[in-house]
């Protein structure tokens, strides 16, 4: 698969390129040719996820037409599923293009947190929480608390049996 950011490929021990972190394969939980989802260290809801070009690609404008039309019917296929799985009734999905956009990993990523009325005190409140949150889930010297790798592998798991085996059958 020329062009794919895979940093390990040795069945146990594969990874991905996010950006300046490498993920584990273990907390991958869905997968196309040009696009990968997963779980998220620091969620700031139940299910809030991430889905990612597999080329590491800093911004939007520099993915392909076919990058872009992947990733978005990613995010409408785990979407769709999430907010059936979490019984929300809506879903916040959003984009952080370059830093000025309080974008802090440098690869493309979107968002996906199940919402549902009341989550928030004010509902626009996530929007900080979002733009800090990539900051502070790779941040070692943050006081906010992260899942362990088992939590995040437990959490794939879950979420890969949401999807037809088209979707998880490389993980």
């Amino acid at each position: 698969m020329a062009g794919i950011e895979q940093a390990g490929s040795s069945d146990d021990m594969r990874t991905y390129v996010f950006g300046q972190h490498i993920i584990k394969a273990t907390q991958v939980f869905f997968k196309t040719p040009l696009s990968f989802g997963i779980v998220n260290r620091m969620p700031v809801q139940p299910g809030h996820v991430l889905v990612c070009p597999l080329r590491k690609v800093e911004r939007f404008r520099d993915m392909t037409s076919d990058e872009v039309s992947d990733m978005f019917l990613s995010v409408h296929t785990i979407a769709k599923a999430l907010e059936v799985h979490y019984e929300v009734t809506a879903m916040s999905v959003g984009l952080q293009d370059g830093a000025d956009a309080g974008q802090s990993v440098k690869h493309v990523h979107i968002h996906i947190v199940p919402r549902r009325k009341g989550d928030f005190k004010n509902n626009d409140d996530i929007y900080p929480l979002l733009e800090k949150n990539d900051h502070v889930a790779f941040d070692a010297s943050s006081t906010r608390e992260r899942r362990t790798e088992e939590d995040m592998f437990e959490e794939a798991i879950r979420l890969r049996k949401l999807f037809p085996e088209m979707y998880t059958k490389d993980l």
